[in-house]
């Protein structure tokens, strides 16, 4: 989402102001420091990097701060960092051409509704597209600061993310990320009247888009992952058998104390419905370790999910403690030794279930979608479920789904030959 925030924000400018992309920073008029506050690293790092930007930055250059870490800090960030010359939240991309000539200026209002706001042109990649769905969240985490950050949910009608997809097919993408906090809860709340429309119906109206070959989305929410939404996943064939389940942690006390709605027996459920329905399908998740209060056999129940889905990708974190979150002033919070320590643990044995699942992969055959020039004449794209492919090509490739045969396996990633 962040990515797609980014893309808005360069069309705006380049659709009302005479600004261009620019690799070399002493030649920038504009710095834009697009930011994330889901942890607390990136939020530490945001005023370093301001020191670094303006150090090296030309004379009068501008710099203005974006994204969720902007929503939450607000004013906050020019008082501690005056050579910022504007702050946009996240809810207030839209905005990006009132703010920029307005010397600290600060717009950071997680109400503001641009749902229906049709922004200018641009992609990062012309061969893949991403479309938001939605924006904001309905969820109240106890963990989680996007609530705080991005607002209240609402639904970005079908026929604008529809309008959006083709146009970016016409000009050469096959392949679109559908963007939301909670996909899967898309439909529940739109700010006018507009055609009630759930994620399910949704995936079929935009698998009817001519051109489209394959289509992603995340993340879904395991709360609403119901039968017809699964059953559509596994049937629809523009549909990448691929998708992210959130886990959290296997505990199901956990769960309850951060608010997710769902227990460790149906998360399982869900997942084994997944690999009943559609064997081929990689499944990636997010878990937290060291939770306050999360307790030795917390931990060996998100041990025994990990065991018993084996997921193909993991992103796993230790708590941190946000601003505005329930969990922050939670009593038993866990001690960093203990939670890097369960953190060590986990990741090592998903590294080891991730090198048994690649190794498998030695030979097998993939249709693989190419996105990518790589340095030393290498090609990348990736396979219907996931996978990262690369091989020796070049730009021919590019735009082209074709059969790879896996030659050489990685954790990170998958080499092969293209099939004649």
């Amino acid at each position: 989402m962040n990515v797609r925030d980014s893309e808005h924000m360069i069309a705006e400018l380049n659709c009302k102001e005479p600004y261009e992309l620019t690799q070399e920073l002493k030649e920038a008029d504009l710095i834009i420091i697009n930011t994330c506050s889901v942890r607390e690293k990136p939020v530490s790092k945001l005023f370093s990097e301001i020191g670094v930007f303006n150090k090296f930055k030309k004379k009068d250059a501008k710099i203005g701060v974006t994204g969720c870490t902007a929503s939450h800090l607000g004013k906050d960030i020019i008082k501690r960092a005056p050579v910022v010359d504007f702050v946009l939240g996240a809810r207030n991309i839209s905005k990006i051409t009132q703010v920029v000539d307005k010397r600290h200026a600060v717009e950071i209002d997680i109400n503001y509704d641009d749902s229906s706001y049709a922004f200018g042109e641009y992609r990062s990649n012309g061969f893949k597209s991403m479309v938001n769905i939605s924006m904001g969240c309905d969820k109240s985490c106890t963990y989680c600061i996007v609530p705080a950050t991005r607002g209240d949910e609402v639904s970005i009608p079908s026929n604008l993310i529809i309008n959006e997809i083709e146009k970016a097919v016409k000009t050469g993408a096959k392949e679109v990320m559908l963007l939301g906090q909670n996909v899967n809860n898309y439909g529940k709340y739109f700010t006018a009247n507009d055609e009630k429309c759930n994620f399910t119906k949704l995936l079929q109206k935009v698998s009817k888009i001519e051109g489209l070959e394959r289509i992603r989305f995340t993340s879904p929410h395991p709360l609403h992952m119901d039968d017809e939404f699964l059953e559509e996943f596994a049937s629809n064939p523009k549909l990448c058998k691929q998708i992210h389940v959130p886990l959290q942690s296997g505990s199901s006390s956990l769960l309850k104390s951060m608010r997710r709605g769902y227990s460790k027996e149906w998360f399982i459920n869900r997942c084994e419905k997944i690999r009943e329905l559609c064997p081929e399908a990689t499944i990636s998740t997010d878990i937290i370790v060291g939770f306050p209060g999360e307790s030795e056999e917390d931990f060996e129940d998100t041990m025994d999910v990990l065991e018993k889905v084996r997921f193909e990708q993991l992103f796993s974190f230790k708590y941190s403690p946000r601003p505005h979150t329930d969990a922050a002033e939670f009593d038993r919070q866990i001690s960093n030794e203990v939670s890097g320590a369960r953190l060590t643990k986990l990741q090592a044995r998903h590294t080891e279930i991730l090198d048994e699942i690649m190794d498998g992969q030695m030979g097998a055959e993939h249709m693989v979608y190419f996105d990518e020039l790589k340095a030393g004449g290498k090609v990348s794209g990736r396979s219907d479920d996931g996978k990262l492919f690369f091989v020796e090509g070049s730009e021919e490739l590019l735009g082209k789904i074709k059969k790879v045969k896996v030659t050489k396996t990685s954790r990170g990633a998958l080499e092969g030959i293209v099939c004649a």
